[in-house]
């Protein structure tokens, strides 16, 4: 669009403010230094702009950021265009309103996206669960960023997207002695393509159970890979279906497969509002929340509270494949009256678990993709400290969120120092770089990428 043409679409917004109307159906100005100065400020959205003040997520200026979630959807960035109400000391680059220029400058409409979720949890589960939680989370914040969104899902999902129905109940909490976990997923897999058409976006979170059947729709599909991937019959697989673009839930995550056509690196968010923050937790004990089973390591948990003479609460689910670690390891530790084990809780119970602990421990022996659990504690600003494995590097900033520690004497010296860290800034460390909404629009950069690479495709 030449720049006199986008200034004449927004002086037809300004025409429709004055008429009382909403002007964000029309307005789409994607030109460098074409500014949404007149529009925006005429409709009063958000409140002047604050030069990295601090207020707004990231630093974003507040109308910038309520222009992005009204209307511009941005993608990746380059410098360029202002917001226009931008004091002086900002006028070169809020990144809420620059374009990529690939094949020319534009935004992107609001987006059809489909989320597939896994079958095996509810959405968000009931319980222990990461994936299904993720998912739930994310669709909500997506509908909360104007965009349609239908949820792939078992039947008793509670979510602001449209919800497709695949399944009655999950497949963990159903007491049918005989089921099938692959005809349960094959089935909603189907149901997916027979919609995909509907969708700009289709957004898997199943694994590659996808790959053979989405062939010919895989340049608009994204696959977020939530677990371990260093597993022997994984390269192959990428490598026979490369064209299906990749999001990793960590930077280590992605190490065993360094060639695979990995799109991005998104962190896991959680809603802010669903956990309250704890300046001055009411308990005086060690917190663990996660699996019984020997890579979460909830015997070292056991072993430094004791070690430490400070009580233990173990909030923990114990699976059918984790019996007999349970049995042998675990059951025998849990007679110490230091040491109070309570079974699984809900998102209900999370808050007050963890906001009144003094630290979360999570003593991990794998390489962990993500670790939910770790931005949760910290959005109740309960410090974490954690092995060296995995993903911890990338989510603990070490001395401020909590410690990174090696061995279990640097745990022990760890847990010590815990109470010393200032609980606000472990949270604002959470809002900072964890808020669901925060995951959201990096999903969006993704699926921005792969709607502009649609465009030049069909452009050449």
């Amino acid at each position: 669009m030449p720049v006199e043409g986008a200034r004449k679409r927004v002086a037809a917004c300004v025409v429709k403010l004055d008429n009382g109307e909403d002007p964000f159906d029309e307005l789409r100005v994607g030109v460098a230094n074409v500014t949404l100065r007149d529009a925006a400020q005429r409709a009063g959205i958000g409140s002047p702009c604050a030069a990295r003040s601090g207020t707004g997520e990231g630093g974003v200026h507040h109308l910038c950021r309520d222009a992005h979630d009204k209307l511009v959807r941005t993608g990746p960035l380059v410098p360029g265009t202002t917001c226009g109400t931008a004091p002086t000391g900002c006028l070169s680059s809020c990144p809420m309103l620059l374009r990529r220029t690939n094949g020319g400058p534009h935004v992107h409409r609001d987006m059809r996206i489909a989320q597939i979720a896994p079958l095996y949890e509810a959405v968000p589960p009931k319980l222990y669960g990461g994936t299904e939680r993720v998912v739930a989370h994310l669709c909500d914040a997506l509908v909360e960023l104007g965009h349609e969104v239908t949820l792939f899902a078992a039947a008793d999902a509670h979510t602001k997207a449209r919800l497709v129905a695949v399944r009655d109940q999950p497949i963990r909490l159903d007491a049918a002695a005989l089921r099938s976990d692959l005809a349960a997923h094959l089935t909603m897999l189907y149901e997916v393509k027979r919609r995909s058409a509907q969708f700009d976006i289709l957004h898997f979170h199943v694994d590659l159970m996808h790959f053979p059947m989405f062939e010919q729709q895989a340049h608009k599909t994204v696959t977020t890979l939530h677990g371990r991937l260093d597993l022997k019959d994984l390269p192959s697989v990428y490598a026979r279906w490369p064209r299906f673009g990749l999001v990793s839930i960590s930077d280590a995550q992605r190490k065993p497969l360094p060639s695979a056509n990995w799109l991005a690196t998104v962190a896991h968010g959680v809603p802010p509002s669903q956990y309250t923050f704890k300046e001055h937790p009411a308990g005086s004990y060690l917190a663990f929340l996660g699996r019984m089973s020997p890579e979460k390591r909830p015997d070292v948990a056991i072993r430094l509270a004791l070690r430490a003479r400070i009580p233990l609460r173990l909030a923990a689910k114990v699976d059918a494949a984790d019996v007999v670690y349970f049995d042998t390891v675990i059951k025998p530790l849990l007679d110490d009256p230091l040491i109070d084990f309570i079974g699984e809780i809900g998102d209900e119970r999370k808050s007050e678990f963890l906001g009144n602990a003094v630290a979360l421990l999570f003593p991990i022996n794998w390489p962990e993709p993500f670790g939910l659990v770790m931005i949760e504690a910290m959005a109740c600003g309960t410090p974490v400290i954690a092995w060296n494995c995995g993903s911890v590097p990338e989510v603990i900033d070490e001395g401020v969120t909590g410690f990174i520690v090696n061995s279990e004497e640097e745990a022990l010296a760890a847990i010590a120092r815990a109470p010393d860290l200032d609980r606000r800034r472990v949270r604002a460390a959470f809002d900072r770089r964890f808020a669901a909404t925060t995951m959201a629009r990096a999903y969006l950069d993704v699926s921005a990428q792969l709607l502009d690479a649609q465009r030049l495709g069909r452009a050449s």
